[in-house]
């Protein structure tokens, strides 16, 4: 299959090959809430075994795709499967799990007392100890939820996701709130499902986390596909760089620069991404002669990502330069 960037004719690179069959199915799916149209054409493919990586801004229809593999809602047109039945069946939720950013979880109960209670739900669950082993939960095992950190919450929110041992998972957002280490041992947590065989939806924000995890990264924006790929694929799309520099130029003005796709304040210094660095710093030459404390490095997926998903004209612009 090949892939092409919205708003430009010229294809640009091929996912690996999957040579495993599809679990999950999107195939020209629109989903309208009233007058909005969250997904258009959206069409995707999950495959046993890898990890699928959502990215895109606010808005762009991750959370609207994952609603409907979970069945919590039904398509406006097009065709979605799991399992190669119907994602709100009882057949398919009893092989999926979930760890979502919405809902509430009574805070009274002890965190065993949740694992116990959503492990009821499925015919083959895992034991409460491995779960408690595989959240970093058995020193808070009998603590209610209400008395924990917000890092342990989350950690529940994950042994939750995973006690019922699933085929899919859907994790939305799983290390939203953890510290740099716990986040890395989640990450090891995830990679041992997927060497069990497991098959998992990710989405996030952290875009160190897609790269560190995904067999394949799917980037949406506006409700449909608009790249995929694995995750050097995708940050080979641009030739991404990021500048670094202590300027008297407002940031606004640098983000007005055709050539840049992102301009940010960072303690007193200027971020900026680009896919044209040469031409960004003659401009930035010409406008402050005391430009200072001037560091060019590569950007990989963080400028590939800005590069997809900023506007359509500056985009295709941006892009067209970079090959």
């Amino acid at each position: 299959m090949t892939m092409n960037l919205v708003g430009t004719s010229k294809p640009f690179g091929t996912p690996a090959p999957r040579n495993k069959a599809a679990i999950a199915r999107f195939e020209g799916v629109n989903q309208n809430y009233g007058s909005i149209r969250a997904l258009t054409n959206f069409n995707l493919e999950v495959c046993a075994g890898e990890l699928v990586a959502l990215l895109g801004p606010n808005g762009a229809g991750k959370t609207t795709a994952i609603r409907l593999l979970l069945g919590l809602a039904k398509p406006s047109a097009g065709r979605l499967s799991i399992f190669g039945g119907d994602p709100a069946s009882l057949d398919t939720h009893v092989r999926v799990g979930a760890m979502l950013q919405v809902g509430r979880v009574p805070e009274t109960l002890r965190v065993r007392e949740h694992i116990d209670l959503f492990s009821s739900y499925y015919p083959n669950p895992l034991p409460q100890k491995a779960v408690l082993a595989i959240a970093g939960l058995d020193s808070v095992r009998d603590r209610n939820f209400g008395d924990l950190s917000s890092g342990q919450k989350q950690r529940v929110l994950f042994a939750l996701a995973i006690c019922g041992n699933p085929d899919l998972l859907f994790l939305d957002e799983p290390t939203a709130g953890l510290d740099v280490e716990a986040r890395h041992l989640l990450w090891q947590e995830i990679r041992k499902l997927l060497r069990l065989g497991k098959t998992i939806v990710l989405t996030t924000h952290y875009l160190e986390e897609a790269d560190a995890l995904a067999d394949r990264i799917v980037v949406i924006n506006k409700g449909s596909v608009i790249a995929e790929g694995t995750p050097a694929e995708i940050k080979s799309l641009t030739a991404g760089k990021k500048i670094r520099c202590m300027t008297q130029l407002d940031v606004s003005t640098i983000r007005n620069f055709a050539e840049v796709l992102d301009a940010q304040c960072d303690r007193g210094a200027t971020i900026i991404h680009t896919s044209q660095p040469e031409r960004v710093l003659r401009r930035l030459f010409q406008l402050d002669l005391e430009v200072s404390e001037l560091e060019v490095s590569s950007a990989g997926l963080e400028a590939a990502f800005l590069a997809l998903t900023t506007d359509s004209s500056r985009r295709t612009e941006a892009l067209r330069a970079s090959v």
